[in-house]
This record gives structure tokens, C-alpha cells and sequence, in this order.
């Protein structure tokens, strides 16, 4: 079975775009990003966050909310 692409839509750019300026607003590092979504209950590593904003991942729904709450956006 060939792999799944990875393309990442319109919408999936608007809110990776979106999740690196509220962060950066923020002056969270990835790493303490998540930490905090972590404490949260959303077990996140670091390189997950890395590589959602390189749209090298999609972010998922949960994982989107979660990331919205912590840096006190909506989704």
C-alpha cells in the first residue's frame, strides 16, 4: 500500500500559520508549548509541535483545540 499524502489544504495552512504566531505572540518555545498542552492532558512532545508547524504532520482536531486553549485562542 502506497503511503497516505501529506498535503496539507488551505484550511490545514491557515492554522498551522495561525498556531506559530499565537505561540511566537505568546513567547512560548515549542518546548514549553508542550509542556503546557501537556499539563493539559494532550501528551505532546516538542518535535510534534516542530513538525506541525514544517507541515511535515496535520494536526489533528483534539490536538488543534488543545493547542487553541493553551495559547487562549479560539480554534
Amino acid at each position: 500500500m502506497p503511503p497516505r499524502s501529506l498535503e496539507i489544504g488551505p484550511a490545514g495552512q491557515a492554522a498551522v500559520q495561525a498556531i506559530t504566531r499565537a505561540r511566537t505572540a505568546c513567547g512560548y518555545p515549542q518546548r514549553q508549548l508542550a509542556a503546557r498542552v501537556t499539563a493539559l492532558g494532550r501528551p505532546t512532545a516538542f518535535t510534534l509541535l516542530s513538525h506541525i508547524e514544517h507541515t511535515v504532520r496535520r494536526c489533528d482536531i483534539d490536538g488543534l483545540v488543545t493547542i487553541a486553549t493553551t495559547l487562549g485562542r479560539p480554534p
